[in-house]
């Protein structure tokens, strides 16, 4: 178990001051991430939320060494920076332990910056590559990603008399990663403060790749009160769109399973402005085939656990 108050006193690797909206999580995610680990960390952040927010010239929100990417190539970038710190090391330039990191968001990770996540997961560089999953390219305008779900409206998906928005499922990026048979591969979610921790501190731990995929609620993009950042991320996990597992050198572990206290997807559809065209009662289908696509994918992880 975490002791929350003593991580609260650790350094802060990310200051205050920065812009992100209201509500937001992924400040959270960044200072939660940052303190699972004691050792000097660089860090690539694409292109994206995250990085416009922390560093409007000519201020910056980091405490660390901090490299900003274009949305493509962040994995590279880091695969390059740690290349290079290995071979300072091995002339015995450089004698400290450090951590490599990316942040960066579903436009730079699911969709634009995979072939470079995948060169460098494939090559096995040592480093931790957080996605900040907010389910759109919310930074430049809300439009739709790969990993926005089905039904769900953005400017590019919108919604009218013959499209009820995106017509596909959201990718399953975390099955796509774990298929390059890294060390360690996660999902996690910001209203799991302990899960996520754990996950992170794995992550720093595991020598080679390690993934973690965190669910970040947007409070623009998908509509709702900056107050229920939190409280969407939970109805995500406990309908289970969004499962807590993980993956340690191909073993599947399932790390919480609501049981009992599963709740149906319109729970945390009806909490979204996003989807509230899935409430009509002709549209009643599309919550029920989303429901449908829910239930399986959560079964798969339970039996690839158990198994």
């Amino acid at each position: 178990m975490v002791n929350l108050r003593q991580l609260a006193k650790k350094e802060e690797r990310l200051g205050p001051g920065h812009r992100m909206c209201p509500g937001c999580p992924q400040t959270m995610i960044v200072r939660l991430v940052t303190k699972a680990t004691d050792s000097p960390v660089v860090v690539a952040n694409a292109t994206g939320c995250l990085e416009v927010s922390t560093t409007i010239y000519p201020f910056s929100a980091w405490r660390v060494p901090w490299i900003h990417n274009a949305f493509e190539n962040s994995a590279a970038t880091i695969s390059g920076v740690e290349a290079a710190y290995k071979a300072l090391k091995k002339k015995g330039k450089i004698d400290k332990d450090v951590k490599f990191l990316v942040f960066a968001g579903d436009g730079g990770t699911y969709d634009i910056g995979l072939q470079s996540l995948s060169g460098a997961l494939e090559r096995g560089h040592n480093f931790v590559y957080v996605c900040l999953d907010n389910e759109g390219y919310m930074n430049t305008g809300i439009q739709r990603s790969s990993a926005t779900p089905f039904g769900a409206w953005t400017n590019t998906s919108q919604v009218g008399s013959i499209l009820k928005g995106k017509q596909e499922f959201k990718k399953d990026l975390t099955s796509v990663v774990a298929s390059h048979h890294i060390p360690y591969v996660a999902q996690a979610s910001p209203s799991n403060v302990q899960d996520l921790f754990k996950k992170a501190k794995k992550a720093f731990e595991t020598e080679g790749p390690a993934f973690i995929n965190v669910l970040a609620p947007c409070v623009p993009g998908w509509k709702y009160p900056s107050e229920q950042s939190m409280e969407i991320a939970r109805l995500a996990v406990d309908s289970c769109f969004w499962p807590l597992y993980e993956i340690e050198n191909g073993k599947y572990t399932l790390n919480y399973d609501p049981g009992e206290k599963k709740i149906p997807i319109i729970k945390w559809l009806e909490k979204q402005k996003r989807f509230r065209h899935l409430l009509k009662p002709e549209n009643q289908h599309i919550v029920e085939k989303l429901q449908q696509h829910v239930d399986a994918m959560w079964e798969n992880i339970k039996r690839l656990s158990e198994n």
